[in-house]
């Protein structure tokens, strides 16, 4: 069974008081991986009542410092976040409806990580997007394919 998500011991973890807006916010990227700000402050909102743009913000840009939460930048997209750090994971993105789903490295320890010149860099993380249809974006491409004759 997985280990239960306990946002204030994670904030006590790493040295920051446990606030309402931390917990909220914590709990709204752990739900619901990728999610934009806009959802996150949907998500927080309908938990605790009025929480402004800027606590979420602030929040967001605290836990990720202490890397607690990860800031996707995903070219043509939003920032998004996650819970799901340290790991070096990359992402899928599908083309058609915006779906986004976490990859692992595809062989060994972390080859990403190993660039062709690293021009002197100590690189700690690689960014791979890979994109293409989810496969219901697919199947339903293929039902309105015309049929060939």
């Amino acid at each position: 069974m997985p280990p239960t998500f306990d946002a204030e011991s994670l904030l006590r973890g790493v040295a920051l008081r446990v606030t309402r807006p931390r917990v909220a916010v914590l709990t709204a990227v752990h739900a619901n991986p990728h999610a934009d700000t806009d959802s996150i402050i949907r998500t927080v909102r309908a938990g605790t009542g009025d929480v402004s743009h800027q606590a979420v913000y602030d929040v967001l840009r605290v836990l990720t410092s202490v890397g607690l939460v990860r800031r996707i930048d995903l070219p043509g997209s939003v920032a998004r976040y996650e819970s799901r750090t340290g790991d070096n994971h990359h992402h899928v993105v599908c083309r058609f409806c915006g779906f986004i789903a976490d990859v692992d490295c595809a062989v060994g320890h972390a080859p990403c990580l190993t660039a062709s010149d690293d021009r002197g860099f100590a690189i700690d993380e690689a960014e791979v997007v890979y994109r293409g249809l989810c496969s219901d974006c697919s199947t339903a491409q293929q039902r309105r394919a015309p049929a060939s004759s």
